[in-house]
């Protein structure tokens, strides 16, 4: 462990029972994760990657094993997460979406307000702060919970495939909005995410996740320098590579799974 890290794993595993049955979902995980850095995670479906961002966010507790993450500052909230679908409120406006977090942690109301709006605007949403979530489209939902999630200022961003029900265009910007606000506040970030090229454009460093139960069997550190984008990484004989062996590995996992 560096004296940077923020998120330490070790041997954590998750088992759920049901009736007379048990489901290892995840097992032995040991992880540092940087302050600030960003991280992806890949895997096949159902490979506990979802489980362990909800232990991280405090929604599951670890059958065994121990984390730690370490706070920086005590009046912060520790962390946020996204959501791929039920994000937002439905009986609130967006500028009443991005500030729940803020009123629930009592800040004075011109704080909530500036940092309300400063975020509206960052993911261009100033002139739609007055709608209710069924006057938006699904990626304008989405841009209200990157908003909310960063608005409330947390230590860490957890986010569960936020962008793999939005068509490709929208997909693209929210991303590069993501990618602009994460460069401005360094927020350590975990990702889950299915697309390799998603993972690629996005990360510091990609985790590779077995079949269940759950284990990083891999990792592959992405250091195409920023701003990057998709053509710059598939131009790179370096990554075009790092992208095949990550398909032949989600590939093995998801034959494994089956056999």
């Amino acid at each position: 462990m560096s004296s940077n890290t923020k998120i330490e794993l070790d041997q954590l595993t998750k088992i759920f029972y049901k009736r007379n049955e048990s489901v290892e979902a995840i097992k032995n995980i040991s992880l540092d994760i940087e302050d600030g850095e960003f991280v992806c995670i890949l895997g096949p479906s159902g490979c506990g990657k979802t489980t362990l961002l909800r232990i991280l966010a405090g929604l599951e507790t670890p059958s065994t094993g121990d984390i730690q993450i370490h706070q920086s500052e005590s009046e912060k909230p520790l962390q946020s997460m996204v959501f791929q679908e039920r994000g937002v409120i439905p009986w609130m406006t967006v500028e009443e979406n991005v500030a729940f977090g803020l009123k629930m942690r009592h800040l004075p109301k011109k704080e909530i307000k500036e940092r309300s709006d400063y975020y509206i605007k960052k993911v261009g949403l100033e002139k739609f702060a007055k709608l209710y979530p069924k006057e938006l489209s699904g990626g304008m939902k989405q841009r209200v919970s990157i908003a909310r999630a960063f608005a409330n200022d947390p230590e860490i961003l957890l986010m569960d495939e936020p962008f793999a029900a939005l068509d490709e265009q929208n997909k693209f910007i929210l991303q590069e909005e993501l990618l602009n606000i994460w460069a401005e506040t360094k927020k350590t970030v975990l990702f889950i995410t299915h697309s390799i090229d998603e993972a690629m454009l996005l990360s510091d460093r990609i985790l590779l996740m077995s079949s269940q139960p759950g284990q990083i069997v891999k990792e592959k550190k992405i250091d195409l320098p920023r701003p990057r984008t998709m053509e710059s990484i598939r131009s790179n004989e370096e990554m075009a590579q790092e992208f095949v062996d990550i398909w032949q590995h989600l590939q093995k996992e998801v034959q494994g799974s089956r056999a």
